[in-house]
């Protein structure tokens, strides 16, 4: 009896944990499985104080570079960015954490920010779509 009870409650555990690592707050990252990811929210940009400094990844920022900050994102991963409004678009990769503003998606490097066209704006509505793992 003991055993069957142990069996039943590593299934309910098993289950459990699969439902919780399912569920999710916001919009949804896939797996490397080859799906595609997409998410729409706010992009804003860094300042150039933060040119030079190290990111969450360990490279230096450049703000000249085509890179990007995201929540959970894997380092390395290839993302387009798409301007709502103007259809713009910019590939980044991500090599930082953030943004921890609420509704904030992205925080796009100054080059991408200004082929974005956003640098007078400061924040515009985008959607994001992983294009490589």
């Amino acid at each position: 009896m003991f055993r069957t009870k142990m069996y039943w409650l590593s299934i309910v555990t098993a289950l459990l944990l699969f439902c919780t690592a399912c569920a999710s707050t916001g919009p949804t990252v896939n797996s490397p499985s080859g799906d595609r990811h997409e998410a729409v929210g706010l992009a804003s940009y860094y300042a150039d104080k933060f040119h030079g400094r190290t990111t969450a990844s360990g490279e230096t920022y450049n703000k000249h570079e085509m890179t990007a900050a995201h929540r959970t994102l894997p380092f390395g991963t290839v993302v387009r960015v798409r301007a709502v409004e103007t259809r713009k678009s910019v590939v980044v990769r991500i090599n930082d954490r953030g943004p921890f503003v609420d509704g904030r998606v992205i925080d796009l490097s100054y080059a991408a920010a200004r082929d974005m066209g956003m640098i007078q704006s400061g924040l515009i509505e985008v959607e994001l779509e992983v294009i490589q793992w």
